[in-house]
């Protein structure tokens, strides 16, 4: 498969998700850069902005095995992987946890204790789960959404560092429009239901080709260059307390070829690295402890160091 068949296939999957989600094609293309980059998705955003619509809508889209699960302080790390259970035979069976599937969305991740939390590390990483010593193997392609409150921290667990940078990018969805949310409502009132039908566009074959051509897309060194520079800088302003780590280099590489495949090239611009560096990025940051009373985020910094860092030039080499 060539970047032009991505391009096209992709659009036609925004296409059809964006009759479920209405007005968020701007985040439902960068989920999808995200999961051709093989990388998981971190919503942070109110309750209400469709952001399981979202998961479950492109689970379907792209006829993926979804599974959901409600993260709360009493979820146990054997819900999420698994567990061994008494089989009708008298002997131990594996009893598969709803980590075994194709897209997993993990709703309000930070609801659950930590060692709860720390059960999708290996699944995300690894892409295996480990029971009793034994370690399975789970299906391509795997895909984590998370989605946490950003205001409502009562009760909840916060991500550990080591946890939010193993989601390749983190983004709100927004409040829509005064005319998108008509429309919402104009066409419900339509549909007299609240399930939208949608058709399937690709397999996850097709997905995992999709995958295979973006790792083809090519990052000349000028480009590669400013990667590392834009992600250098993070560690260097004075608003940081620790800067993103090499992993947010090759999260940024990865992302910024997707947004090249899916804009029909076979090459990295500059600016498909500046239109990735905020969600690839923001979340690894750590600020100074002073400036969380500020509301200042992660995003800002990287914003910073974006027009700060010299922009190479977008001819590929």
């Amino acid at each position: 498969m060539d970047v032009a068949a991505v391009s096209g296939f992709v659009d036609r999957i925004l296409d059809e998700i964006e009759r479920a989600v209405v007005g968020k094609r701007e985040a439902l293309e960068m989920i999808m850069l995200a999961v051709l980059s093989d990388g998981h998705i971190l919503i942070e955003d109110f309750p209400g902005l469709a952001k399981t619509l979202m998961a479950r809508s492109l689970a379907h889209v792209l006829d993926l095995g979804f599974n959901r699960v409600q993260f709360t302080p009493d979820l146990m790390p054997m819900d999420v992987t698994g567990s061994m259970i008494l089989g009708p035979s008298g002997m131990l069976e594996f009893r598969r946890g709803p980590v075994f599937t194709n897209l997993l969305l993990a709703d309000e991740v930070n609801r659950a204790p930590a060692k709860t939390q720390a059960a999708l590390l290996e699944a995300m990483q690894e892409r295996q789960v480990t029971v009793d010593g034994t370690s399975r193997p789970l299906d391509r392609p795997f895909v984590v959404i998370a989605t946490q409150n950003p205001i409502e921290y009562e009760g909840t667990y916060p991500l550990p560092e080591a946890q939010l940078d193993r989601f390749l990018i983190r983004l709100a969805v927004g409040y829509p429009s005064p005319d998108d949310e008509w429309r919402v409502i104009d066409e419900r009132a339509r549909r007299r239901s609240d399930d939208v039908q949608l058709s399937r566009v690709v397999d996850a074959g097709t997905l995992v080709a999709m995958q295979q051509a973006v790792e083809e897309v090519h990052v000349s060194e000028p480009v590669g260059r400013y990667i590392v520079e834009l992600v250098s800088a993070t560690r260097t302003r004075r608003r940081t307390k620790v800067g993103a780590s090499p992993r947010g280099s090759l999260a940024l590489m990865k992302l910024a070829r997707a947004k090249a495949a899916v804009g029909g090239r076979d090459f990295v611009t500059p600016d498909d690295v500046k239109h990735v560096a905020v969600p690839a990025l923001g979340h690894r940051i750590i600020l100074r402890p002073e400036l969380w009373v500020q509301d200042v985020r992660g995003d800002d910094v990287v914003t910073e160091c974006l027009g700060a860092v010299p922009t190479p030039p977008s001819v590929p080499e």
